[in-house]
């Protein structure tokens, strides 16, 4: 048994007999009294699901197993010359809610390395695929592609026992987290670079090999992409992409069969297809002011446009958050450090300056703030990732990293089916009615 699959077991062994105790004294109290008004604005805040990798704070943001991501800069081990914080150290931190050393890491690394070889017939099928599709459907379809080679999916069928539920899926999670990068790479070389694809680097570490195969040799985008896959990785259970994988992971679904359908959810323009609608949205502002020297009066006037028209401001308000994402403002030291004249980052930076004032002025608004999406985008483009239809797949990648480490917990805590009890209209307005006899 592999270093961290020991370690893991460790954990969860004691904290399932934790769980038991918990339920046992405390099963019946309430946490939460659910409104009409969440039955029907999509369970907004219902309190209602285990997530262990990390926590939502309306005003502090993400906390990975109670580390902030400024904290996570600081302690989490780099190899390779990296500056940022490595997403396999974070992966480990999730997994076993301890900081990995700088040996852990490493290994992480090279096993990772180990484990990355894809069948061929997973790239035949995403070569079929024309690259009209959108590269989000192309990547669920590789994901679902690999399905066939799912460990968890071949035990389960040869009659495993739930107590080794845990040892499939991590299986699974270790061998599909290593191959992501490969299959967004690939899927990227073919639609946006003539099919000219490039081998993987084996002395290079999961983010900064993603960089090479996507064909970028500076060692500045080796360190974005190393804080971008580990500020994406995870944002709590509720979102829609977590809860997808929870969800459908609950039906004892493979991780390969959870993940495609959490891309599936990320997709969306609510969720993550919002960093490509930025960078749209920036680009429509350029187009019709008719420069990139654009001030921040203009930026005002066309902040007004947008909202007069009906149109949100892509980047801006976030269902939990209640100050600045703080995900943007490690993007934007970023942004500091190695690009702070670059003309879309200071778009970037003005439309923050500008956008939160207007939104407060609505009175409509409870976080008029930036989320993630609002700064990725100019960075990706200043190292000449311009193609903002790829950005969710990135993002994708990522957020793989969280789902999937949760989706271990869900197994070795044997969580049940999810299966919440739903209303009519009808019966809700009876319930109205009898309450107010």
């Amino acid at each position: 048994m592999d270093r961290l699959k020991q370690l893991f077991k460790s954990k969860f062994t004691v904290q399932v007999e934790e769980i038991k105790a918990i339920v046992k004294e405390h099963g019946t109290k309430k946490i939460d009294d659910v409104q009409i008004e969440q039955v029907y604005g999509g369970m907004r805040g219902i309190q209602s699901m285990i997530w262990e990798t990390s926590s939502l704070d309306s005003k502090e943001g993400i906390r990975f197993r109670s580390y902030s991501i400024p904290e996570l800069r600081e302690k989490l081990p780099q190899i390779n010359g990296a500056t940022e914080p490595l997403p396999e150290g974070l992966f480990w931190l999730m997994l076993t809610g301890e900081l990995p050393t700088t040996d852990d890491v490493q290994w992480l690394s090279e096993e990772w390395q180990r484990r990355s070889a894809i069948p061929d017939n997973v790239f035949k099928t995403i070569s079929h695929l024309s690259c009209d599709i959108h590269p989000m459907t192309q990547f669920s379809i590789a994901i679902m592609a690999m399905q066939q080679n799912s460990i968890f999916a071949h035990r389960y069928e040869q009659g495993m026992s739930k107590s080794e539920y845990w040892d499939a899926m991590y299986e699974d999670t270790m061998n599909l987290i290593a191959r992501l990068p490969r299959v967004a790479a690939y899927i990227y070389r073919k639609c946006f670079h003539g099919n000219d694809q490039i081998a993987s680097d084996s002395n290079l570490d999961w983010s900064a090999n993603f960089a090479h195969m996507l064909g970028k040799t500076d060692p500045a985008f080796y360190d974005l992409m190393r804080l971008y896959m580990t500020i994406h990785a995870d944002h709590e259970g509720g979102n829609a992409s977590a809860h997808t994988v929870h969800l459908v992971g609950s039906t004892l679904s493979d991780a390969y069969l959870s993940l495609s359908a959490g891309i599936n959810a990320l997709a969306g323009p609510l969720h993550g297809l919002a960093n490509q609608e930025v960078m749209d949205w920036i680009y429509d502002m350029i187009k019709d002011l008719g420069t990139r020297k654009i001030s921040k009066d203009q930026i005002a006037e066309y902040v007004k446009k947008t909202l007069a028209q009906g149109i949100v401001v892509p980047g801006y308000g976030h269902a939990v958050l209640r100050s600045p994402d703080p995900r943007f403002l490690a993007q934007k030291d970023f942004a500091a450090a190695h690009c702070p004249d670059d003309e879309l980052v200071q778009i970037v930076w003005n439309v923050f300056e500008v956008v939160p004032p207007i939104l407060e002025s609505l009175g409509k608004v409870k976080n008029p703030w930036p989320n993630v999406d609002a700064h990725s985008g100019a960075l990706l483009e200043h190292y000449g990732v311009k193609e903002h239809n790829f950005y969710t797949v990135m993002f994708g990648v990522s957020r793989a990293l969280g789902v999937l480490a949760q989706l271990c917990w869900d197994r070795a805590y044997n969580l049940p089916l999810e299966r919440p009890k739903s209303l009519t209209t009808e019966e809700i307005k009876q319930f109205i009615a009898n309450s107010t006899n």
